[in-house]
């Protein structure tokens, strides 16, 4: 995949560990699902952009072998936690399949490109920006309550599973587009993040409003490292340096707001997954994970071509892409 498309947090081996979060609370009946590139399961191929995943290689892992709208070589990070919660992944929100008993599975409301900021992905025209998603949201709310009653749908939007995964867009796809972008002439970066960090507690607080209270609420990963930035601007391998400090400054405050944010509530609806340190983990000790298989990936115009380190007990394969990351089915 280029630059032109998604979120770069590399959080395709963090799923694991994302999961052990969910599990205690596997009995939700409803799984919600917020973001961009890294959890857009189709809804961006019912849209006129240019950020889609409709072509080869995408999918080659997927049981159908064939591309599926998802950015990804197989399943995505909210098939993998639905696969471990034991229920069918939610539709895309825009397919006309989600109808009937399907909404009360949940719905997917993702779309690549996006970010935080709706100034975000500006070129890829027409996404469903952060704030059609919720209003999406507000839209199944409805359509659910019209199939089973209000009351009923509040119980199902309580209790859902609800995963959001924003950010990375906000740096790539905007302030580091394209040298003096708006906004790296609007802010310096510790004031941008600063900046996105408040605008992203308005979206959860909304979030909220709706009734979501049980939010995983995912950072980004180590964004300097992914193989686009490495191939555009690192000269021996080392990762980009601006945007591992973005990171850096971007995933302690989004802690730290969340944490503020429960406080306010008076609950702990959201839980925050740092996929930067669970990164970091991972490449400064593999064996450790003895489940998967490190690779170091390679940039190749859309496709996605690893050089392979394998460790005992493979299970299940962690491939890089460009940004976002792929599984190789078992």
């Amino acid at each position: 995949m280029t630059k032109s498309v998604a979120n770069l947090a590399l959080v395709g081996f963090c799923i694991l560990q994302v999961m052990s979060l969910l599990l205690p609370q596997a009995n939700a009946r409803a799984f919600l699902v917020f973001g961009d590139s890294l959890v857009d399961n189709g809804n961006n191929d019912f849209l006129a952009t240019t950020a889609r995943a409709d072509n080869y290689p995408y999918g080659i892992d997927f049981p159908t072998h064939r591309p599926t709208g998802r950015f990804s070589n197989g399943l995505n990070i909210p098939d993998l936690i639905s696969e471990h919660l034991g229920q069918e992944s939610p539709m895309p929100y825009l397919s006309p399949m989600l109808k009937k008993e399907k909404l009360l599975v949940g719905a997917n409301f993702a779309s690549a490109g996006i970010g935080i900021l709706n100034d975000t992905g500006i070129q890829f025209l027409n996404i469903i920006r952060i704030t059609k998603q919720l209003e999406y949201f507000e839209q199944y709310k409805l359509r659910v309550s019209g199939l089973v009653g209000e009351e009923e749908m509040n119980r199902l939007v309580n209790g859902a599973l609800v995963l959001i995964t924003l950010g990375g867009n906000d740096f790539v796809n905007n302030y580091y587009l394209v040298p003096f972008s708006a906004r790296s002439r609007q802010f310096s970066l510790p004031d941008y993040v600063v900046f996105i960090i408040s605008e992203y507690r308005k979206v959860l607080r909304k979030m909220y409003d709706l009734g979501a209270r049980r939010v995983l609420v995912t950072g980004t990963g180590p964004m300097g490292c992914v193989p686009a930035e490495l191939a555009q601007r690192s000269r021996n391998g080392e990762c980009a340096t601006e945007l591992q400090r973005a990171a850096s400054l971007f995933n302690p405050q989004l802690v730290q707001m969340i944490t503020e944010l429960n406080n306010e509530v008076g609950s702990s609806a959201f839980i925050a997954a740092n996929t930067q340190q669970m990164h970091m983990d991972f490449i400064s000790d593999p064996q450790a994970y003895g489940g998967l298989l490190w690779t170091r990936a390679v940039q190749w115009d859309r496709a996605m071509h690893t050089i392979i380190k394998s460790l005992p007990k493979q299970r299940s394969l962690c491939l890089l892409g460009s940004f976002s990351p792929i599984r190789k089915s078992k």
